[in-house]
């Protein structure tokens, strides 16, 4: 059989199991908060797999392997910040998140955010993290989808917006059925096939370079290959900066922490952590080491980018094996929008109050605004092309501005007063928009820490009073 023939068996194979699981799922959906948190009973296994699969995916296999493909060893200073992120959200920010989201029968983000506040402050508070929220994952939505039509193109040869069009529509049809359960467990597939891609791959790369000794020999020379980023010292340090400041993005990232909120135990953090930990290690590092072999394999001017994951799957893979990576990978990547679709469902519905006000209707209009986002971010796809890792970097940066610096208050016992929570949300998410649209700094660390810090500030001024 051809490899495009293998691709398409092994694709229709597992977007039936996708499809299974939506029908599966949908048993266990009877209301809108089974939509969006599962019933707060899901296992650590399941969340950690499913953790790592909604903060990676696209981004990780083809935007990170296409960005250290273009830039070098300098873009490993991204894999601390990353894991360091990984540290904090669940040890320090999980438990508390956790304790608060049961206590208070907290479904969103938003609702933890919103802790406290009474009157037109609360309105003011969902409504603008609810809007921030939809802006934001609209981007996200739309650099899933690119990157699921980049894989169509790459596989089959079909144009960009009917590939576009074919992954939107298989992510919405069980995301609509089965809600949270569907899109955990699905993510949780997803993050084993990530797993088993992330092992092979960079293997057979470094082989076809001529085993491990070559590719140290290779990534030697990249350490002291001038073509490096920035001018400077001061540049390269803003560079790292820049880097390792994308680990603070997801203390604020709703779709990671609903993961934290919807887990069965507190006592399971911990135990979800080292398997989510040691997940991320390892996809992670395999796909670095993907980018730097590319390097060596395959010319720069090639002008690849971001497809090299799969030109390199090309390469070093027998057909049959490319066939059933890229498959895989394809639904890996059309299966990370799902997380995010929910997430943005629940802004739009639980959080603007449209289930509350036709709670006979809430699961339905709960499913008609998560199908509403689909469209619009695959128009976006569609209407703005841009990179990947540009898109999800973005919206990662806008919204762990927004929310990150309020989480962490709060994990620290000191709460911000209302007033200061609308303060800091508008200053995070408003300046990084700011400095998203003038030209990039080394490593774009301006917009991705200096907006953060001060929201962080703002929060830690303005505590709530013993009276609030």
């Amino acid at each position: 059989m051809s490899t495009i023939t293998i691709t398409l068996i092994t694709l229709v194979l597992y977007q039936g199991v996708l499809l299974g699981i939506g029908f599966w799922a949908k048993g266990r959906t009877s209301d809108a908060r089974d939509f969006f948190l599962g019933g707060r009973n899901v296992g650590p296994f399941i969340t950690a797999m499913s953790y790592g699969a909604s903060s990676s995916s696209a981004w990780v296999l083809l935007g990170l392997t296409g960005y250290v493909y273009t830039t070098g060893i300098a873009a490993l200073w991204i894999l601390p910040g990353v894991w360091a992120g990984y540290v904090v959200v669940w040890l320090f920010i999980g438990p508390g998140l956790r304790r608060a989201a049961g206590k208070h029968d907290l479904v969103t983000l938003t609702d933890y955010l919103a802790l406290g506040a009474e009157g037109n402050a609360r309105k003011i508070i969902v409504w603008l993290a609810a809007l921030m929220i939809i802006f934001s994952f609209s981007f996200y939505v739309a650099g899933q989808f690119q990157g699921a039509g980049t894989a169509f193109v790459s596989a089959f040869n079909l144009p960009m917006s009917i590939s576009v069009l074919i992954g939107a529509s298989v992510v919405l049809v069980y995301t609509w059925l089965g809600g949270f359960w569907a899109v955990s467990i699905t993510d949780a597939v997803q993050a084993g096939l990530m797993l088993v891609v992330a092992i092979i791959l960079p293997i057979a790369a470094i082989m076809a370079l001529g085993g491990p000794g070559a590719f140290w020999h290779a990534m030697t020379n990249e350490a002291i290959n001038p073509n490096a980023p920035g001018i400077g010292a001061l540049a390269s340090i803003g560079f790292v900066i820049g880097s390792l400041g994308i680990g603070i993005g997801p203390v604020g990232q709703p779709q990671l922490l609903t993961r934290l909120m919807a887990i069965d135990r507190e006592q399971d953090i911990r135990r979800g952590f080292a398997i989510a930990l040691g997940w991320a290690v390892i996809v992670f590092s395999a796909m670095a080491i993907l980018g730097l072999a590319a390097r060596a394999l395959i010319s720069p001017e090639v002008g690849v980018n971001e497809g090299v994951f799969f030109a390199l799957s090309d390469r070093v893979l027998p057909g049959i094996l490319a066939g059933f990576v890229l498959a895989a990978v394809l639904s890996a990547i059309m299966s990370t929008a799902d997380s995010l679709l929910l997430v943005a469902g629940s802004a739009a519905a639980h959080d603007l109050g449209l289930a509350r006000r036709f709670p006979d209707h809430a699961l339905l209009l709960s499913r008609l605004m998560t199908a509403l986002l689909c469209v619009a971010a695959a128009v976006l796809t569609l209407a703005l092309p841009a990179s990947i890792y540009g898109r999800v970097l973005f919206a990662w940066s806008a919204l762990g501005a927004a929310f990150g610096p309020l989480v962490i208050a709060m994990a620290l016992g000191r709460p911000a007063r209302p007033v200061g929570v609308i303060a800091a949300m508008l200053t995070g998410f408003g300046l990084t928009v700011i400095l998203y649209l003038q030209p990039n700094t080394p490593g774009d660390w301006l917009e991705r820490v200096v907006p953060f810090f001060l929201a962080l500030g703002i929060a830690l001024m303005m505590p709530k009073r013993q009276t609030d």
